[in-house]
């Protein structure tokens, strides 16, 4: 069953996502949120170099292809893989393949993904949670620099192109996947799974933002996709538990610096008055007599 007829179908449905989910996590009205999130950059230079940078990463990891072809050809590890965890996704999709369960998985892959990326840095913004903030966008960096040299170096290439008994369900929800969607990502582009690592990323931080609701959905997102880059026939074990390494990683340093970079607020919130300190030295009236 097609769903995803081209890149602007996706792009579409990942705007109307990040709506819901953002109505979603902050009880509010979406478009407040998002005017609020605009208005944050806008008086803080420092959330908006660090969105910027995110940006800007992601915009240089479309690069990375052509970067890959410029570079000589790295030993292949793919058939490392194989070797020792066989065509196991394979019998996954054999036992539990469906139209539905593929549309599900593809949509999460596709969409909810990014889009609960998005939703995230604003709700953080938007609420004033601004370590959480500074975290996220840190912990979003660190993915992307330390996979792209993995990318580049040491290349494993997508279970399914490796194994013959494992098939690539995403065609079957949108066949134009290898024409349209790839340019984004190269089918030697295994290790770490970056669809791991940063779902993980914003699951771990939902867990400590306070709100119920949005941890039980990061931690859901999170479970979800994992099942997903397996039963779509995309990624191997060793992908993901790397991705989770990386992931766990990327967040504890990202929480220091955002402890960090929140810390002058955190002062200028709790410090108090020089004013108020001198009153409370300033013998009274009473005590002087």
């Amino acid at each position: 069953m097609i769903v995803f007829g081209s890149m602007t179908t996706i792009s579409a449905l990942t705007a109307v996502t990040v709506a819901l989910l953002v109505g979603y996590g902050t009880a509010r009205q979406p478009l407040a949120a998002a005017a609020a999130f605009v208005t944050k950059l806008y008086r803080s230079p420092k959330k908006l170099i660090l969105f910027l940078s995110l940006l800007l990463i992601m915009a240089l990891n479309k690069f990375e292809l052509n970067l890959e072809a410029a570079l000589p050809v790295p030993r292949d590890l793919t058939r490392m893989l194989v070797g020792w965890e066989g065509s196991w996704q394979g019998t996954l999709q054999r036992a539990l393949e469906s139209p539905w369960l593929t549309i599900f998985c593809a949509f999460f892959y596709l969409v909810v993904f990014q889009g609960f990326m998005v939703a995230s840095l604003i709700l953080y913004a938007s609420a004033g949670k601004d370590k959480l903030y500074y975290a996220l966008c840190i912990a979003l960096l660190l993915n992307y620099l330390v996979a792209v040299p993995f990318y580049l170096f040491v290349p494993v290439h997508e279970a399914w192109a490796a194994s013959p008994n494992i098939r690539f369900l995403m065609l079957d929800a949108f066949p134009s996947f290898e024409t349209q969607y790839r340019r984004l990502s190269g089918l030697d582009n295994c290790f770490p799974s970056l669809h791991t690592s940063i779902s993980v990323t914003m699951a771990l931080l939902a867990l400590r933002s306070g709100s119920r609701r949005w941890a039980i959905f990061g931690v859901a997102n999170a479970v979800i996709i994992v099942f997903s880059i397996f039963y779509l026939g995309i990624h191997w074990a060793t992908d993901m538990f790397a991705g989770i390494v990386l992931a766990a990683s990327a967040v504890a340093i990202g929480l220091k610096v955002g402890a960090w970079a929140d810390r002058p607020a955190v002062r200028r919130k709790r410090q108090p008055r020089i004013q108020d300190e001198f009153k409370k030295l300033a013998p009274t009236r009473m005590t002087d007599s």
